[in-house]
């Protein structure tokens, strides 16, 4: 093994920033990862769109029950809004450092390389996933949201009704002409 602290305690070969921006990208990928099992391997378990607040009687002048107006379908449209917001936000935020590491003068070609291969996973994982989306919704499907993760995808679609093997069948076809993965290795929800 060889020897990262000097006799005076620095770190040599390494340095201190490298090891911070090495650990960072770590991080990066670990809340990715964490983010695709909370929020798109449990869809049942979300809550997006759920109105959680309750309006007092004395409150409300026209005496109905608001949180009865809210409609499966704001709630619906809500999820997949949100859904698609925390998903960019969740990527913007891992570009934004993969950026800054790409950037920095103080690190170690191999994390750089590295840097830029999670940016291009990404990218390719961004465009794979507007494709399969864009062609779902061209197909009749009201909202659809695809999530990419390697060789895997999960597929959540809007529906009213639960999905006839025909349409399970199409989403694979497209699933796998645009992405290559195998239906096999994907997950498809109605919501």
């Amino acid at each position: 093994m060889a020897k990262i602290f000097g006799k005076d305690g620095a770190v040599m070969k390494f340095g201190k920033r490298n090891i911070i921006i090495v650990c960072a990208v770590l991080l990066i990928g670990l809340a990715v990862y964490l983010n695709y099992l909370w929020y798109y391997d449990s869809v049942s378990n979300i809550g997006y769109g759920d109105n959680n607040m309750s309006d007092q009687a004395g409150n409300n002048p026209t005496g109905e029950d608001l949180n009865a107006s809210v409609s499966a379908e704001d709630t619906s449209s809500a999820y997949f809004s949100a859904t698609q917001l925390s998903r960019q936000q969740a990527r913007d935020e891992a570009l934004e450092v993969l950026e800054k590491v790409v950037s920095s003068e103080d690190a170690l070609d191999v994390t750089k390389e590295q840097a830029l291969e999670d940016i291009s996973r990404i990218a390719a994982e961004i465009e794979k996933e507007s494709n399969i989306e864009a062609l779902i919704v061209a197909k009749g499907f009201e909202k659809c949201i695809a999530v990419v993760n390697g060789e895997n995808a999960s597929i959540i679609v809007k529906s009213d009704e639960d999905l006839v093997s025909s349409q399970i069948a199409q989403i694979s076809e497209i699933v796998y002409t645009s992405a290559g993965i195998l239906p096999a290795n994907t997950k498809i929800i109605r919501k």
